[in-house]
């Protein structure tokens, strides 16, 4: 029986990482003149200290898609990342957007590359500031070859840069 239960875990976190990921900008007509690209882990950075994610700068309201297809997690609010929307995508990774004016998802419903997820807004810690999408992607399996010294660097082996992934978009 534990053998068997070991063998499903397995084959469910490798069929995870087959899933072929296609990350879209998720911010609706945004090009790389809408955020900057030395953002990722910039240091200092308020309460959180380091960068983590990209802040994707848009008119309020306008619309967010997922940039990938998977479960919405949760869909709500906290303080510091305000409205904001999690969703776990291919590769075990977790898709967070923040600051959203409107949400317009709800949790443990799925999602893809055209389902409008939220809009872009102020909400939480950005409260005064130009409206944004604060997108981050975390992976669950640690890479531990990532960790460097920079300030926070452990952190890296959680925090991909998804800078990388709109290149091909702009």
């Amino acid at each position: 029986m534990r053998k068997r239960l070991s063998i499903s875990i397995f084959l469910i976190i490798i069929i995870g990482f087959l899933i072929p990921q296609d990350l879209r900008m998720p911010v609706k007509g945004a090009t790389k003149s809408d955020y900057n690209s030395k953002s990722f882990w910039f240091f200092p950075w308020g309460k959180s200290v380091t960068h983590k994610g990209v802040d994707i700068f848009a008119k309020k309201g306008t619309e967010i898609n997922s940039s990938t297809s998977g479960v919405v997690l949760y869909s709500g609010e906290i303080s510091m990342g305000g409205k904001f929307v999690l969703i776990l995508g291919p590769k075990w990774r977790l898709h967070y957007y923040a600051h959203l004016n409107k949400l317009k998802t709800t949790s443990l419903s799925l999602a893809n590359t055209n389902t409008t997820i939220g809009t872009v807004g102020t909400s939480g810690n950005a409260a005064g500031k130009s409206p944004h999408l604060h997108y981050s992607i975390l992976t669950i399996i640690p890479y531990v070859w990532k960790i460097d010294t920079d300030r926070q660097g452990w952190k890296k082996m959680f925090y991909l840069n998804p800078i990388e992934f709109f290149k091909a978009d702009n």
